[in-house]
């Protein structure tokens, strides 16, 4: 016999439990109150309309008798219809395995629910996904009938795990489903998904509503009136929607934590540490390898297995970074995951479902729960063949792209040896060790310094500590930004936290005087850390006769700074004239708004006629680019005929405001990249 699963659940769970339990009484009584008072409508309707019809037979009174029972109906069947609507998950993108095809995975499965003490999946399903997920069909019914589960895994998932960590991912999963305490969620989010129905899914009502209304001018008449009685019920349920929502996102965060803690006593609290810490890069490795095959589409260039080079990034961006690589999965750390994050502002975002990655490690470390089985096999292993499983995804994803000529399959070293070669091309030396990844040199007169050469080491200058006052600078920054706006009542919270300790949003200003001292502080820090870098590659420099080319770099990188603010606001500004052609607007708004569009346009194109002359910008600008810019600077483009937009014509605007979007930015970064290459190599010649 299988032992019980005994995982406790937390106070917290239980408060939140019984807040959403009391959401959903109040969403049955405001419910029951709604029915009743379309009960009586209709009640009203009916009564009204024999009458009526009774006081004097014809075919007005006939057709107002029979406009007022339409209208109940209509009011009756919004009130009724979220009970015939099924919620099917979209399976298009899934491919179904069985037991037989892959007898390991399932007894992998099978260990699995029976720890957990859940009943195993209706149906196992593979996507092409880092992911997993355990999902149903639901219709209002689901609230009291059982339902069998189906288990999706992502190979994008297997891919990133080891065996250990995959079963604790799914462990997690089928977690929600083990605790009779969990039927709770299950209620309130179908609560949920009425009220959204009633809400938002209203097109085959609204269908209905306007064939009724279109038989003649009575029946209009009595379902413009039921639309706005419906219109009435709706804003009630806005209200109790707000409510029971709030309710549900925070059951569901202690839902998280109570399935991570199955999850743990099924593997151990470090299987799901480990994983949680890679996912985020897993994921990020995934999208960056679609990402490049999805800019060779023009070139009919794909892959015959988008997972092997998955791999490759996540482990070339971990051995960058200085992680391990252990059994060919990164090891990430906390402490990595927040290196660059030293916000001490904490704001609680009760719209949340999932609490944070932190959170859910800190709990699991709480927990502490000792590893069952050291095994360092890897979770693709479990499949029959996974190389052959690998390339069947990948030929799904690939298969809905239409290419213009046959096909070209790279091979892993020709994605190797381009990636590689954009990464390093996009990145700093790694002598700098990140500490001009999110800043840049900061602006000072090159020519009015004083000569000070400094006796600090150039590791000094950018060691961790130096690096980490960088960000301590950015986060401070920002949150003395965030705290201003809920200072001046834009960001309405009642309490949050900061640096462990609890306050009021009543306290944000004294919090703000506290702080801006001290990011003066760190700020004066840095500025000096520039100069020193500055004085140090100037030391090098005049020692190989470069001092005044050392000096240039600066200068053009300090010229271009003070412009790119400037120059980034005409962008923004054509962007923000622009936006109202992508909303509905009447012929009117959009004379209005195409006159102050152009008036903003005359300036964006002289600044696009001033970047084509200037020589620093030459080299981002490819011959597409220019073909495209002189096209937009030979007409004065319309965009709107009195009629319609002219689809072209804004392909054209859209292209240039990218097109000086990218010149502005990649010059930058250029001229930023070409001084520090320069500095290396002052270092390199020492």
């Amino acid at each position: 016999m299988t032992p019980k699963n005994t995982v406790s659940v937390s106070s917290a769970f239980r408060k939140m439990t019984a807040k959403a339990i009391l959401s959903v009484l109040f969403f049955l009584l405001i419910y029951i109150l709604l029915i009743l008072c379309g009960i009586g409508i209709t009640a009203l309707a009916v009564i009204g309309g024999i009458a009526i019809i009774a006081a004097k037979p014809m075919f007005i009174t006939i057709m107002i008798g029979a406009g007022l029972l339409c209208m109940a109906l209509l009011v009756l069947i919004f009130l009724f219809k979220f009970m015939f609507v099924k919620h099917k998950a979209d399976r298009s993108h899934l491919i179904e395995i069985t037991r037989t095809e892959e007898p390991k995975l399932f007894a992998f499965i099978d260990e699995i629910v029976n720890k957990v003490q859940t009943d195993f999946p209706k149906k196992v399903y593979l996507s092409s996904d880092v992911n997993a997920c355990v999902f149903y069909d639901s219709t209002f019914w689901s609230m009291f009938l059982p339902i069998k589960k189906n288990l999706q895994i992502g190979v994008g998932l297997v891919n990133s795990v080891s065996e250990m960590e995959l079963k604790a991912i799914l462990a997690h999963e089928f977690g929600h489903f083990s605790q009779k305490s969990m039927k709770v969620g299950s209620y309130v989010y179908n609560v949920n998904q009425i009220i959204h129905n009633m809400l938002y899914d209203n097109d085959s009502y609204n269908s209905i509503a306007q064939s009724w209304g279109s038989v003649n001018g009575y029946f209009a008449i009595f379902t413009t009136l039921a639309v706005k009685i419906v219109i009435g019920i709706q804003w009630v349920l806005q209200q109790v929607y707000n409510v029971v929502n709030v309710s549900y996102r925070a059951l569901s965060r202690q839902m998280e934590f109570h399935a991570d803690a199955v999850a743990a006593s099924v593997t151990g609290s470090r299987p799901l540490i480990t994983s949680l810490l890679r996912l985020d890069l897993a994921d990020h490795s995934f999208n960056t390898v679609l990402d490049y095959y999805g800019k060779k589409i023009p070139d009919s260039i794909a892959t015959e297995n988008l997972y092997q080079q998955q791999s490759f990034v996540m482990n070339f961006i971990a051995t960058n970074s200085n992680l391990q690589v252990e059994n060919d999965l990164p090891q990430l750390t906390p402490d990595f995951l927040n290196r660059f994050n030293k916000s001490k502002l904490v704001i609680e975002n009760k719209w949340e479902t999932h609490p944070s990655t932190e959170d859910r490690i800190k709990e699991l470390e709480r927990l502490n729960l000792d590893v069952t089985n050291d095994s360092k096999a890897l979770a693709i292993d479990l499949f029959q063949d996974g190389i052959a499983l690998q390339s069947k995804f990948t030929n799904k994803l690939f298969s809905s792209i239409k290419y213009s000529s046959a096909v070209v399959f790279h091979k892993n070293e020709d994605f190797i040896n381009e990636y590689e070669k954009d990464f390093f091309a996009n990145s700093f030396n790694e002598i700098f060790n990140k500490y001009y990844d999110n800043k840049n040199p900061q602006v000072f007169d090159v020519d009015s310094l004083a000569k000070e050469y400094p006796k600090r080491d150039i590791k000094e200058l950018f060691s961790n500590q130096t690096v980490d006052l960088v960000y301590n600078s950015i986060s401070l920054e920002n949150d003395i930004n965030t705290l201003k706006q809920i200072a001046n009542g834009n960001f309405k919270i009642k309490s949050f936290s900061y640096d462990g300790y609890k306050m009021s949003s009543e306290d944000a200003q004294e919090l703000i005087n506290e702080l801006e001292p001290d990011l003066k502080r760190v700020k004066e820090e840095v500025f000096e850390n520039d100069k020193q870098i500055y004085f140090c590659f100037l030391a090098l420099a005049d020692s190989q006769n470069k001092s005044e080319e050392l000096k240039k770099h600066y200068k053009d990188l300090f010229e271009l700074d003070k412009s790119y603010d400037e120059k980034i606001d005409f962008y923004i500004k054509m962007m923000d004239a622009s936006e109202f052609i992508y909303t509905t607007c009447t012929v009117d708004v959009i004379d209005q708004n195409m006159r102050l569009l152009k008036n903003e346009e005359d300036k964006f194109k002289n600044q696009i006629e001033k970047i084509l002359e200037d020589n620093i910008y030459r080299k981002a600008i490819t011959i597409e680019m220019r073909i495209a810019f002189n096209k937009y600077l030979s007409e004065d483009w319309k965009y709107f005929n009195g009629n319609q937009y002219s689809e072209e014509e804004l392909k054209l605007l859209s292209e240039s405001l990218n097109n000086y979007q990218t010149v502005i930015s990649k010059t930058f970064f250029q001229t930023k990249k070409e001084l520090l290459e320069y500095q290396a190599q002052l270092l390199n010649h020492e």
